[in-house]
């Protein structure tokens, strides 16, 4: 059986660990001093959603397809005016495949501007991706 963590992939799971540790700092700083504001200050927090979730994946024959650590936080913040700050972090790993850690992030901001519809930005990262993505698109909610 190969260990969990093989040691050919420590530098990755180096990074992979500073990236995991500010992103705790974040959310635990945003929990902890974050409460709900009226909305006569400039500054305000609102916890929505803070999710985190593990999962164990399978192919459509139920193959061991490796496991996923996934972090998901949505929050409204107000700094002059309200938008929601959305956060999704993914982190597989295929215990059949040495060394094969993927992750994907995606950072976006969200604003209403009529009641239901929002202008939205994300920033997305990935390992199977060259480059970061931003998007910038119209959300309708329902």
């Amino acid at each position: 059986m190969k260990a969990l963590f093989p040691h050919r992939s420590l530098p990755a799971l180096m990074s992979l660990r500073r990236i995991a540790v500010w992103i705790v700092f974040l959310l635990w700083s945003l929990l902890i001093f974050g409460s709900s504001s009226s909305d006569a200050r400039s500054f305000g927090f609102k916890k929505l959603v803070n999710e985190v979730s593990l999962y164990q994946n399978r192919y459509d024959d139920f193959l061991n397809a490796g496991q996923t650590l996934q972090i998901v936080s949505i929050n409204s913040l107000k700094l002059g005016t309200w938008f929601n700050l959305e956060f999704t972090y993914d982190l597989n790993y295929d215990l059949e495949k040495e060394d094969d850690f993927t992750y994907y992030m995606e950072v976006g901001l969200v604003k209403e501007i009529l009641p239901r519809f929002s202008i939205n930005y994300q920033r997305i990262h990935g390992s199977f991706m060259n480059d970061p993505v931003n998007q910038i698109g119209i959300r309708v909610s329902f």
